[in-house]
C-alpha cells in the first residue's frame, strides 16, 4: 500500500517521515530523489540548462539560488521544472517500491497535491504546523528571508485544501504529540492492511 505524507514547506514532514522510518516502515522522499537526478541525471541537467540557461549549473552542480530565484517568482517556470523533474521521480519511485515487502510504504512528497500525485495514493497523511512556526523554521533550515519563505509557501496549496483530500492529519506541534499521532496511524494503516 502506498500512503503519501505531505505537508506545506516547514511543517515537519521530513520529521514525520523519519518517525514511520523509526516503526520500520520504508519511507521514500521524494524531494531528495529530485536533488538526486538534478545533480546525477545528464539528461536532467541538459533539459534545465536548455529551458533555464546556462546559469543553472556551477561546476556541474545545481545553481538552487539562481533556479529558486526564478521560479518561486513565476508559476510557469516552477511548473515547467517540475515538468522536467516529476516524471523522473516518479518513474524512480515505482522501481523503488516493487523492491519493498511491507505492510505499506510512505511516500513524501511536498506537492503531492500540487503535482496531482494524490492519484498514486492510497491513503494520504496531511502534516500540518502554524503558519509562523512555518516560517520560521524554514528561515532557520534554508537561511532565507521571510519574503522568500512566504514565495515559496505561496506556489503551495493552502493548508484548508489539503485537509479535505486527506485520510490522517497530523499536527506537527510538539514531538511527543506528533510521536503518538504517527504511532496511532501506524497501526490504524496496519490494521487496514490486515497485517
Amino acid at each position: 500500500m502506498i500512503v503519501c505524507l505531505t505537508g506545506g514547506i516547514g511543517s515537519g514532514k521530513t520529521t514525520v517521515a523519519k518517525i514511520f522510518e523509526q516503526f520500520g516502515v520504508p519511507v521514500y522522499i521524494a524531494d531528495v530523489e529530485a536533488k538526486k537526478l538534478m545533480e546525477n541525471s545528464d539528461e536532467v541537467k541538459q533539459d534545465i540548462i536548455e529551458f533555464f540557461g546556462k546559469e543553472s549549473y556551477t561546476k556541474n552542480l545545481p545553481n538552487r539560488k539562481y533556479l529558486a530565484s526564478l521560479v518561486f517568482n513565476s508559476p510557469e517556470k516552477l511548473k515547467k521544472l517540475n515538468s522536467i523533474i516529476h516524471p523522473r521521480v516518479k518513474e524512480h519511485f515505482i522501481e523503488w517500491y516493487s523492491n519493498q515487502h511491507s505492510a505499506y510504504v510512505i511516500k513524501e512528497s511536498a506537492i503531492l497535491f500540487e503535482s496531482g500525485g494524490e492519484k498514486n495514493c492510497e491513503k494520504i497523511i496531511l502534516v500540518t504546523a502554524t503558519k509562523e512556526e512555518r516560517i520560521k523554521r524554514v528561515m532557520k533550515r534554508d537561511k532565507i528571508s521571510r519574503k522568500a519563505v512566504l514565495e515559496r509557501m505561496n506556489n503551495q496549496w493552502p493548508d484548508k485544501d489539503k485537509r479535505k483530500l486527506s485520510d490522517f492529519i497530523i499536527k506537527n506541534t510538539s514531538h511527543i504529540e506528533t510521536e503518538n499521532k504517527a504511532k496511532k496511524i501506524h497501526f490504524e494503516l496496519l490494521k487496514i492492511k490486515g497485517k
